[in-house]
């Protein structure tokens, strides 16, 4: 079970688990539903690759967009724990850094996106 989950079940406030809160549930909702999306690509894009027909385009967006999805979901469970958060009893602050370190060495989002870009219009942002 994931921090934010766990917690949102254990954690009481107002008589009842936190998890029963909307607005729990809906940052909890979202959250499940970027993942599996990100996971889906990451799929799509191995079978591409075991078929040598994945590009180096679509290598970069899928680089781009799950890093900065698991870095914002990082951030909300984070903000979901609240002070506990960056306690070390959750990995959450762990995770961050570890998100935040990636980013830089998987290559910058904005060099992800101008190689997207050079995909969709055939004009080289690097020149």
């Amino acid at each position: 079970m994931t921090p934010p989950l766990r917690y949102s079940k254990e954690r009481i406030q107002f008589g009842k688990p936190i998890g029963q809160f909307q607005l729990q549930q809906k940052k909890l909702s979202e959250m499940i539903t970027e993942i599996t999306k990100a996971q889906l690509l990451t799929w799509r894009l191995g079978v591409l690759r075991n078929e040598d027909r994945a590009t180096t385009a679509q290598i970069s967006m899928a680089k781009r967009n799950n890093v900065d999805m698991a870095i914002k979901i990082a951030r909300e469970a984070r903000q979901m724990l609240g002070g506990m958060g960056i306690s070390g009893e959750y990995s959450i602050m762990r995770h961050s850094m570890n998100l935040e370190s990636v980013i830089t060495y998987e290559g910058t989002h904005d060099i992800h996106l101008l190689i997207t870009g050079f995909d969709i219009t055939g004009l080289n942002a690097f020149k």
